[in-house]
């Protein structure tokens, strides 16, 4: 039976060849997590994934979302599978127990995700905002917080949302106009008005928690004086029970190009002036308290596109198998017509989204290996370094991975010809569901901007060097198989330009030339991503090239086979032209800041 989704072989291989993740279950925070347990965990994924997700992907993105009276509704199809996957527990996978939550790895959490996120990531849209919400409640909530709202949120008892963004205040936050006054009681009357708010209000839920960011009367401007607040839906007594609504309203929601299952909403707080919340951690720490959870929601963002990108390639893959056209280039003019995978340019085009599809799920797998090996680690020098290896892949992971993924969604919409333009199938809708993960959660020229500005430079530099590191480790290693020596050697001439360049922007950085420096961030992302992205691609072949020692069943020597063939692709087609982008940015032209404005033409 052909695969759905995701590549069941290839997930197994990164969990448990790759990344060894059975190794965690040494660790008492995961000891009930072997390679059975695990595997149990992402086969349950997989079928609630394939059965209850997957069919109505289509159906929510048909029926859509629809707002009347200031309510919404959901999909009505969305209602069922919300409360198996509730009832299943699969919202805070991996979370304290006591809250609700599995305590499982953040990688296996990961792997479930990429079901998830690749049968319906509409749907999974409502679930990451409750889990988000949640996690804020949890680091910063006081014990009466926690015991009120967290874990009815870790079990979708009651949703969430994040009310950031607002109309003259996008991507620059510290421009929000919401404010708070404190009352007599503690609590805070908050007024202003937030758009672009998934999930913001739905029939899913009996009550959402609103975690809103705004400005205490009085307080600094900018993101110096930004705090969090925690406002419900429903207020919420001291005894738990459900009181009366608050004032904070739906006044509408977006017509979208994708993610037609997910509300995406304007709300107003306090418009009858009795909207309360409670402040949420320190008062003018709100911005602060968002970068702590960044990383998670800006990993969570990269496996949305990922996973968009995941299935359309099996999709691909699967129709070019099946889909007779044409005969073979070589074949005589009497020769019967062949599939479409026989034919080079569809072979190049599935090469390439099968390279890449498998690479970036080897960055995000490793990236919550990472804060695994932070949660069982006791070595404060081992959890310095992880961190900084996580902080540094953040930006890629979420702007990098999702750049690459809308492309390879447009390549799986291209292997269906005509038909993948038509909703027949299902090639045009995840290409228009995958285009929001490359703007929300910070665009990717933020996430550029972050890389360079922020992470190279990170504890001094250390943490974009022990990247390298890891990189180095691995070529290394791969220069003891022959046949992968060239493709080390390749790897390993990237990896010095990279690190000129890198060296080049610095230098830019600090004598000033900032503007042109910037101009390069989004170029320095992509060619810093191409280096891991060959980085993993080199990994994997390794690991297989060992286990094609050992006369491995052949179902899985076409499979180690492909993970060479996979390397070497990519590693001999891109990595050339990756080298030329370093080039380009080492004798860049300064006229993307030199040009007026008038210059770029009409008015």
């Amino acid at each position: 039976m052909a695969q759905q989704v995701a590549d069941r072989r290839d997930i197994e291989f990164v969990l448990h060849e790759q990344l060894n993740v059975e190794e965690l279950s040494k660790f008492e925070p995961f000891a009930e997590f072997n390679k059975k347990t695990i595997d149990l965990v992402v086969s349950e994924a997989r079928n609630l994934a394939i059965k209850e997700l997957l069919p109505c992907l289509k159906e929510g993105d048909e029926q859509g979302c629809t707002f009347e009276n200031g309510q919404v509704s959901v999909p009505p199809a969305f209602h069922k599978p919300y409360e198996l996957f509730r009832q299943g527990e699969w919202i805070a996978m991996s979370d304290n127990p006591q809250w609700g939550g599995q305590g499982m790895p953040a990688v296996v959490a990961l792997a479930a995700n990429n079901y998830f996120n690749g049968a319906n990531f509409p749907f999974m849209l409502h679930n990451i905002l409750s889990h988000g919400a949640g996690k804020l409640v949890e680091r910063f909530g006081t014990d009466q917080q926690k015991q009120l709202f967290l874990e009815k949120m870790y079990t979708g008892v009651w949703g969430g949302s994040m009310l950031l963004t607002e109309p003259e205040a996008g991507s620059d936050v510290g421009a929000l106009t919401t404010k708070a006054v404190k009352n007599e009681d503690g609590t805070y009357t908050i007024t202003g008005n937030k758009i672009f708010i998934s999930s913001g209000e739905n029939d899913l839920v009996e009550n959402i928690i609103h975690p809103v960011l705004a400005r205490i009367e009085g307080a600094p401007p900018g993101t110096a004086g930004i705090s969090l607040f925690l406002v419900p839906k429903v207020w919420v007594h001291a005894d738990g029970s459900l009181g009366e609504s608050n004032d904070v309203a739906c006044t509408g929601i977006e017509e979208k190009m994708g993610i037609h299952g997910s509300p995406t909403c304007s709300m107003a707080l306090g418009s009858k002036g009795l909207c309360r919340g409670t402040l949420l951690g320190k008062a003018n720490k709100g911005m602060s308290a968002m970068f702590v959870m960044m990383n998670e929601a800006r990993l969570h963002v990269g496996m949305q596109g990922f996973a968009c990108a995941s299935t359309s390639y099996i999709n691909a893959l699967n129709y070019a198998r099946t889909r007779v056209q044409g005969k073979r280039l070589t074949a005589g003019k009497d020769s019967p017509d062949v599939p479409i995978i026989q034919h080079p340019d569809i072979r190049r085009i599935l090469l390439t989204m099968k390279s890449y599809s498998e690479g970036m799920r080897s960055i995000l797998f490793y990236v919550g290996l990472l804060e695994d090996r932070i949660t069982v680690s006791k070595d404060d020098a081992e959890r310095t370094r992880c961190q900084g290896l996580i902080d540094v892949l953040i930006p890629l992971a979420k702007g990098y991975i999702t750049d690459r993924a809308f492309e390879m969604c447009s390549q799986g919409v291209q292997v269906f010809g005509g038909y993948g333009f038509t909703r027949e199938y299902p090639q045009e809708q995840l290409l228009r569901d995958c285009k929001i993960t490359q703007i929300y959660e910070g665009t990717n020229g933020i996430q550029a901007m972050d890389l360079l500005g922020r992470k190279l430079g990170l504890n001094n530099g250390r943490a974009f060097k022990d990247l390298l590191g890891e990189i180095k480790k691995t070529i290394q290693t791969a220069t003891g198989s022959q046949a992968l020596t060239p493709l080390a050697a390749s790897l390993d001439q990237t990896l010095a330009e990279l690190t000129a360049v890198a060296e080049h922007l610095a230098e830019a950085m600090g004598s000033g030339d900032i503007l042109d420096a910037f101009a390069q961030a989004h170029p320095f992302m992509d060619v810093t991503g191409d280096t891991i992205m060959a980085w993993m691609l080199l990994w994997r072949a390794v690991v297989a090239a060992q286990k094609l020692r050992g006369a491995p069943k052949k179902k899985d020597l076409d499979f180690y086979e492909g993970q060479i063939g996979s390397a070497r692709f990519f590693i001999t087609s891109v990595l050339p032209v990756t080298r030329g982008k370093m080039a380009a940015i080492q004798s860049g032209d300064a006229v993307v800041n030199q040009m007026s404005d008038a210059a770029f033409g009409a008015k």
